[in-house]
């Protein structure tokens, strides 16, 4: 009987589908599995700038996204000054924009 329920109950939940929330939630565990948040903090500059920077900079941007995913694959220098935005090879493209379209969607500090 348990089983039964169990079973049940996974059942319907794998058709029910993603949430919402399941890209952000796989952006953010991408970000802290790759080491994003050792350089970036969520809202304030560490190493380099805090993702809710990066968004209030180019939220408007219709370009940023690609833009963006380019940067987190293959770096950068002197975008936001002498800072270096190491290349993250590792990144494949699907993930950098992921992680590109979830930095964009930060709340403005």
């Amino acid at each position: 009987m348990i089983r039964t329920l169990v079973l049940s109950i996974g059942a319907l939940v794998q058709l029910a589908g993603p949430t919402a929330a399941a890209p952000a939630d796989q952006a953010l565990a991408l970000a802290r599995a790759d080491g994003c948040l050792a350089c970036h903090g969520m809202v304030h500059k560490q190493v380099g700038p805090g993702f809710a920077q990066v968004a209030a900079r180019w939220r408007d941007d219709p370009a940023a996204p690609a833009r963006l995913a380019g940067k987190i694959r293959n770096g950068s220098v002197g975008t936001w000054g002498r800072v270096i935005m190491p290349r993250q090879s590792r990144v494949d493209e699907a993930q950098a924009r992921l992680l590109a379209d979830w930095v964009l969607s930060q709340p403005t500090p």
